[in-house]
């Protein structure tokens, strides 16, 4: 027997046998091209010819597994045509002397490693995008197909990595699950796992032998854990899991449409988190009661220059709409830190997070501000949609919002479109200032919103995306963290306004019953977090 240890990222457990997923090697004759044109036309019809299969992958895709993944395809189709990506490409054909198939790949690397240098883990999961269609093209180019035979037997599949594509083409009748020696959590192979239903384990980075191959292998896509030929405890302790695991599965489905109240008779409310509008289906699909927080930094990200206001407003447009009445609580651009953008040209600092980012670069740009106001405002014609204020460490800033917003108000009645007369305002606290000064602020705004990962990053002095060496001086659950919690939530209450937790810590099961009895009043989780939480709220007595 061989365990392996990985990380989880789509849970279940699996037993099958062991393939190994090889992707052909794009090798073309030459390193250099002797006629550009040639090349550029080769990589032009290839292009096309890539967005035809994305087409039809996408009408396949919309049938078998639903809306959200098929438009993964249809945006791979519009990353094809890239303004950048093209650029690159043509520059090291005509410029550089480069064949077709290298100038993709070089592209296709180039921009690959942008992405994972961003700290949004969002955009670093698009990394694995920019693989995917540059491998589609270079195949097309080189006219590889992938060596991939399962033998109608139920398999699980080994590989450095899957692109999005790749995992959406294999047979779900035989492929069982999967384990990733690479691979990234927010990946759209990780997301199309857990929307499959198929275990899945990445970071399993280990020597995998030849003679690996067509053995029993069995994973445990909760925890991460891989065992080649499982000795017969191993096998029965792990198939009695996946029993207990389908029956809490069973049990967490009953739970849609049923409220989110206590034993005791306190209702909270349990709200998902979401990056982009294409989570909206995961989020219905989990009958999450509203949003909590959707990150509208987005649309900055995955933009060349700053987006419209009617950019902007259709995208906040359409999840209201989704939404249909229930809460849509928009968090105002949180950009800089981490979350740098090419076209803002900010300085750089030496210590970024300390920095120009979030509320201060809107309040020092109002001009970027103010259009992203009139978009969410507008917005709020069409359902429920609430405004959150990011990084606030200070009354003024909560004011100067105000009176900024005051003025998109006018503006818009003089353009004579609508919004919500009665749209409320919130802030995240995620500072040591806002918790000493929340009695202040919650004069101020509708609601409070703890961001737990800034607020622990701010009070501890310790870098949130600080390396492994530091892990064990990172602790979520620092005394400092949680009084600090309870002294937001109850100034909250004093001025009768609510407050919940939208950072990580808020799906955190074994912590549902302490904030429930600090009074927090709201849960913003992933939305595949939405019933596992309701679930622990609907068995917690509050008052005791």
């Amino acid at each position: 027997m061989v365990a392996i240890r990985g990380t989880g990222v789509s849970s279940g457990i699996a037993l099958g046998k062991l393939i190994y997923y090889k992707r052909k090697e794009n090798t073309p004759n030459e390193k250099f091209a002797l006629d550009s044109a040639s090349e550029l036309a080769k990589w032009k019809n290839a292009s096309e010819k890539a967005k035809k299969q994305l087409a039809v992958l996408a009408d396949r895709t919309r049938r078998e597994v639903g809306d959200e993944a098929a438009e993964l395809f249809e945006t791979h189709q519009l990353m094809i045509d890239d303004l950048d990506y093209t650029e690159r490409i043509a520059s090291l054909i005509v410029e550089n002397k480069k064949s077709a198939v290298t100038a993709v790949e070089i592209a296709g690397k180039e921009f690959s490693e942008m992405f994972v240098a961003m700290d949004d883990d969002y955009m670093k999961a698009r990394s694995v995008d920019v693989i995917d269609i540059s491998h589609r093209i270079t195949d097309i180019l080189c006219d590889n197909q992938s060596i991939f035979d399962l033998k109608g037997e139920q398999s699980i599949i080994v590989a450095d990595d899957l692109t999005p594509s790749e995992t959406v083409q294999l047979d779900k009748s035989l492929v069982i699950g999967f384990v990733l020696s690479e691979g990234n959590a927010n990946s759209h192979t990780a997301i199309l796992a857990r929307t499959l239903g198929i275990p899945a384990i990445i970071g399993a980075n280990t020597e995998w032998k030849d003679e690996y191959e067509g053995r029993q292998i069995m994973i445990d896509g909760s925890v991460g854990y891989i065992v080649i030929d499982p000795d017969d405890t191993t096998k029965e302790y792990l198939l009695k899991k996946q029993q207990e695991e389908k029956a809490v599965r069973t049990m967490l489905e009953k739970l849609k449409g049923c409220s989110d109240i206590t034993l005791d008779g306190k209702e909270i409310k349990v709200y998902a988190n979401i990056t982009h509008p294409a989570d909206i289906d995961a989020v219905i699909a989990n009958d999450a009661r509203g949003i909590g927080l959707f990150r509208s930094e987005f649309l900055y990200l995955e933009s060349d220059d700053y987006p419209t206001e009617e950019t902007q407003f259709e995208a906040y447009k359409y999840v209201v709409q989704r939404m249909n009445g229930q809460r849509v609580i928009i968090r105002t651009l949180d950009i800089g830190a981490d979350k740098k953008i090419d076209y803002f040209g900010l300085e750089n600092e030496v210590n970024p997070a300390l920095g120009m980012r979030a509320l201060r670069l809107c309040l020092s740009r109002p001009e970027i501000f103010k259009t992203q106001l009139r978009a969410l405002y507008r917005a709020s014609a069409y359902g429920k949609l609430s405004i959150m204020l990011p990084l606030v460490t200070s009354l003024w800033e909560v004011q100067e919002v105000k009176r900024m917003c005051d003025g998109v108000k006018k503006s818009l009645q003089k353009d004579m479109l609508p919004y919500d007369e009665h749209l409320e305002i919130g802030i995240m606290i995620e500072t040591p200032a806002a918790v000493m000064i929340a009695p202040d602020l919650a004069k101020e705004v509708s609601f409070f919103s703890i961001g737990t990962n800034d607020l622990l990053q701010y009070t501890v002095a310790l870098d949130r995306q600080s390396t492994a060496a530091l892990d064990r001086f990172q602790d979520n659950k620092h005394p400092a963290l949680l009084k600090m919690i309870k002294m937001t939530v109850d100034a909250a209450h004093d001025a009768g306004i609510w407050a919940g937790i939208c950072g990580e810590i808020a799906a955190d099961s074994s912590m549902t019953e302490v904030f429930l009895k600090m009074g927090v009043d709201e849960l913003s989780v992933s939305p595949r977090a939405v019933l596992p939480v309701r679930n622990i709220v609907r068995q917690t007595v509050v008052e005791k």
